[in-house]
């Protein structure tokens, strides 16, 4: 038998003896019956504790399986051993979030604020602190005055501070206890402003410390703007498209004159010929014995004609055409462009091709709208500085305004300092002022609003004059100017 042949035989048998290994179900070893036995059986003394236990259900005896009877299939994610194994669900689970779940919505804070400005001449705002809970609760109610603005009344119980050294304008606290189902409504005054000056005032309820806060609301304020002076409108002859068009009708005026002009002369003008028309009867030369002046003995050449050939235009007229084109398209090119500069906006941040939205900018107390998200920048305020370094924790309002959920992520929200530099979020300062929870490990359900601190740890002295906000890594974000 060839060598090849051999091999291919032995190879075959080792294949069908492995198979036939596969086939023949498990038998159970000598040692496995008695204790089948002995498990399923119960002992004397556990069938006398169900007994003697009311209402306890005493176990039902299991019949030990007889020798070569065929072992019932396990039932799915169940173990031959018995232990339980973990199986994925083909569809998700009622409640499970997915990336096309909205998620649901967190519960409502026990205290609700609401801040609306007041209808006066002087800027005014009126806070409602209500209760929505069964049991009183004790808060701090802080309200960040806008920049280089004074109180000039606060409601009983406010304490109206202001920083030193700083433009901001200070904050006004107060100390309530807002009963089961009740509302607190404090006012404050602020003193005249310019008029056309519009003024935010945002408002928190935090809880006793002043370091967790139940919810904030924000309120503009805006003056009664003071009448424009009237401004004369530019009379119509000096726009520049009617004065191009009343130069362009001249300059059709004087064409079609010189054309009517040139065309007189010419129906009045001598033959081409270059001889003048004589009438019936008379010899084509000048003199003669029928000349009214008499005849002569020799004839007189005729006076010689007009060329046949057309007068060309005046230079000074070409000259003057071309010049008035010109001004014409020069008036009208630097009219539109003066009007494209004019509508260019200043203020607008610019962005690169690569971020996703639009960047804006504003101060504390303004919300603020990226791709997903509307950050509200409710209050900054910074500790004192420990060890070269110093943490600022800012409370914000984040509004998801997508229909889906959203994460986000502490790495990519930024305090910008003076010198140019910033620092992330530092994630474990802030996991502690949220009492150990992790707010970007939780996304932000559909349409739902959450108010919580971040905390941002600045080494050295130097306080932070801009937050950076965002929702994603291409987002172009939002940026909050502080006080």
């Amino acid at each position: 038998m060839p060598a090849s042949r051999r091999h291919h035989r032995v190879l075959a048998v080792f294949v069908n003896c492995l198979g036939i290994l596969a086939a023949v179900p498990a038998l159970p070893g000598p040692g496995a019956e008695p204790a089948t036995a002995a498990t399923a059986a119960p002992t004397p003394a556990t069938a006398a504790t169900a007994a003697a236990t009311p209402g306890t259900i005493a176990p039902a005896p299991v019949a030990a399986p007889q020798r070569g009877a065929r072992a019932a299939p396990a039932a799915p994610g169940v173990a031959a051993s018995g232990a339980v194994v973990p199986v994925t669900p083909s569809a998700p689970a009622p409640g499970m979030t997915t990336a096309g779940n909205p998620g649901a919505p967190r519960p409502a804070p026990q205290l609700t604020v609401a801040v609306a400005p007041a209808a006066t001449s002087v800027p005014g705002y009126r806070i409602l602190v209500r209760n929505t809970g069964d049991s009183p609760v004790q808060t701090m109610v802080r309200q960040e005055l806008p920049a280089n603005t004074s109180t000039t009344a606060v409601s009983a119980g406010g304490l109206a501070t202001r920083p030193r050294g700083s433009s901001g304008g200070g904050e006004v606290t107060w100390r309530l206890v807002v009963p089961a189902g009740g509302t607190r409504t404090l006012d404050t005054a602020l003193a005249a402003t310019a008029p056309g000056q519009e003024l935010t005032a945002p408002a928190c309820a935090y809880t006793r410390d002043g370091d967790q806060p139940y919810d904030c609301a924000t309120a503009t304020w805006r003056s009664v703007a003071a009448p424009a002076a009237a401004v004369p409108a530019t009379p119509a002859w000096r726009q520049p498209p009617i004065l191009l068009g009343a130069a362009l009708v001249v300059l059709a005026l004087l064409a079609g004159g010189l054309w009517w002009r040139r065309t007189r002369r010419r129906a009045s003008g001598i033959a081409p010929t270059g001889t003048a028309p004589a009438a019936a009867g008379t010899p084509p030369y000048a003199g003669g014995p029928a000349a009214p002046s008499g005849g002569t003995v020799y004839p007189r050449p005729a006076a010689p004609g007009r060329s046949g050939r057309p007068r060309s235009p005046s230079v000074w007229l070409v000259v003057g055409v071309a010049a008035t084109v010109l001004a014409g398209v020069v008036s009208v090119a630097a009219w539109t462009a003066t009007r494209q500069v004019a509508a260019i906006d200043t203020t607008k941040q610019p962005t690169a091709g690569a971020w996703t939205g639009t960047s804006m900018t504003g101060t504390v107390g303004t919300p603020l709208r990226e791709k997903a998200f509307e950050f509200t920048v409710y209050r900054v305020a910074c500790g004192t500085a420990q060890a070269a370094s110093q943490r600022c924790q800012a409370t914000v309002g984040v509004r998801n305004v997508t229909p889906e959920q959203q994460s986000w992520h502490g790495q990519l929200q930024r305090a910008y300092l003076p010198g140019g530099t910033w620092v992330s979020t530092d994630e474990d300062a802030t996991r502690l002022a949220n009492l150990g929870r992790d707010v970007f490990a939780e996304p932000v359900s559909a349409g739902s609003r959450v108010v919580l601190p971040l905390v941002f740890t600045v080494h050295g002295m130097q306080k932070p004059e801009q937050l950076e906000l965002r929702s994603g890594v291409f987002s172009a974000g939002v940026r909050v100017d502080v006080p």
